[in-house]
């Protein structure tokens, strides 16, 4: 049985968009957002956060060396997506142009022959589509989020 699609989400941006120059960090911000107003799936909930080893949002804190938990909290108090990666980069680190560069490429390319490759095949299938539609995991996103 195929999900609803496409799974649209008013107010949730596409993961290539950036802020500050790093893909991602945007669209965790708006999925913390959106969350605390109760406007996201709710098959999604189990997903936000970073409880799960090598989700985005996990590795999107790991890479600045933040807490979900703690990024959360003052995301969900107010601010600009630009003052929230200042506040990250406070209380974790602020990378290098380098390290941005390989991050960036890294998450935009997931998915593509690598170790989620069947994933993105898996996610296809979910919503009834070929396994070559796309191939990576932000296409994937923005495929079923109605922006392809």
């Amino acid at each position: 049985m195929s999900k609803p699609y496409p799974t649209i989400i008013a107010g949730l941006r596409s993961p290539s968009e950036m802020v500050g120059g790093i893909v991602y960090f945007g669209r965790m911000l708006d999925k913390i957002r959106l969350h605390s107003e109760g406007k996201l799936p709710e098959d999604w909930s189990a997903m936000v956060g970073d409880s799960h080893a090598g989700s985005f949002d996990s590795r999107c804190c790991s890479f600045l060396h933040i807490d979900y938990a703690d990024l959360a909290a003052e995301t969900i108090k107010g601010g600009s997506d630009e003052e929230m990666l200042e506040w990250a980069f406070a209380k974790g680190c602020k990378p290098g142009a380098e390290e941005i560069e390989v991050w960036n490429g890294f998450m935009m390319k997931r998915g593509w022959r690598d170790a989620a490759s069947q994933r993105v095949k898996e996610r296809l299938k979910e919503i009834g589509l070929e396994p070559d539609t796309v191939a990576t995991m932000f296409e994937f996103m923005d495929l079923d989020e109605g922006r392809r």
